[in-house]
């Protein structure tokens, strides 16, 4: 039983959902091994949550990759039909409901163009899933970010392996196989701390919130999924080292801004925000995986783990604010209700 009023409890069965995520390995190296035959490139397609999740496996491509990336919104990808795409084309879509129809439209034109398309969505019954040539799924409507970022991942560092990229591979599979029960402990240390920014932020006008690097999606989908969406919360996004090229022109005594800060080689980035920020603002809060313990997680693969940790955090923080806020993460005005 938690001590903050109203705060629903965490997911009892965080770690068993992304447990089984996580069990999922050896078929993804085995995937990953015939995807690689004549790959050429990939694509990574999704649209808001679902285009954060493929945030830090896009980062990790840009520094690894033998091959050329590409992550964009589906509808972007659906309208611009890409001249590389083709038949030594791998592209990843995810949508958690599977019934996003953007998303569903890419794995079809995916596929029509001859590409090797694999889905990650809730359930092998959802319609991309039946658009996909293989799906990942983990049947949980509420663990759903350390899951199915858990098999992006793991899926990405697999066709990194396959291609030959010089990563420590053992770390990575060690790490992965430490998440279940290390987010678990993480959601539990930070509890108090993230009760603290929900408290203090929930009656805010605006807020800003910036991140940088793999960190980019948890940023980004704590601005605009849970703040603007499930909140109805007025807030804006910047990557870390933007802001300082004109956006923080805005800061005041008063201004509300949340910094959300990993281990990888851009945690210069956020420190130098930071140290903007702690002169010239009383309202600078910060989200360090840093301050986590991370039991089993190899200390250098703690910047490769930090940006699901940081996104699993986010959707805890979402949790205070609604019990905050009184107003549910699942309500809506217009997701759901209208055309759009």
């Amino acid at each position: 039983m938690n001590s903050y009023p109203n705060l629903v409890s965490p997911d009892v069965d965080f770690r068993q959902v992304t447990g089984a995520a996580v069990a999922q390995g050896d078929r993804i190296g085995r995937l990953a091994k015939a995807a690689c035959e004549g790959m050429r490139n990939l694509f990574l397609i999704g649209c808001g949550g679902s285009l954060n999740d493929f945030s830090a496996a896009a980062y990790r491509c840009d520094q690894s990759a033998p091959f050329p990336t590409f992550c964009m919104n589906s509808e972007e990808f659906n309208r611009r039909r890409p001249a590389l795409l083709g038949p030594s084309s791998v592209v990843l879509v995810a949508s958690h409901n599977g019934t996003t129809g953007e998303t569903i439209e890419a794995a079809r034109l995916a596929r029509a163009a001859g590409a090797r398309v694999i889905g990650f969505t809730k359930n092998e019954t959802t319609k991309l899933a039946v658009e996909c040539d293989e799906v990942f799924t983990y049947h949980s409507d509420r663990t759903i970010l350390a899951p199915k970022q858990a098999l992006i991942g793991m899926m990405v560092t697999a066709l990194l392996k396959e291609t030959g990229a010089k990563l420590d591979f053992a770390a990575l599979a060690q790490a992965y196989t430490a998440v279940p029960a290390a987010f678990e402990s993480a959601t539990a240390e930070a509890e108090a701390g993230l009760n603290e920014i929900a408290v203090d932020f929930a009656a805010e006008p605006i807020t800003y919130v910036l991140s940088a690097g793999p960190n980019q999606g948890a940023g980004y989908g704590f601005a605009m999924c849970y703040l603007m969406e499930m909140q109805w919360k007025h807030a804006s996004w910047f990557n870390a080292n933007e802001f300082l090229h004109g956006a923080f022109e805005v800061v005041q005594p008063d201004t509300a801004v949340l910094l959300f800060k990993g281990e990888d080689e851009t945690r210069p980035v956020i420190d130098r925000v930071e140290a903007f920020l702690r002169k010239n603002t009383e309202r600078c809060r910060v989200i360090d995986s840093k301050d986590y313990s991370l039991p089993g997680v190899p200390v250098s693969m703690r910047g490769e783990i930090s940006p699901l940790l940081l996104s699993t955090l986010s959707k805890r923080l979402a949790e205070h604010y609604q019990a905050v806020t009184g107003h549910s993460l699942k309500d809506r005005r217009y997701m759901f209700k209208t055309v759009y």
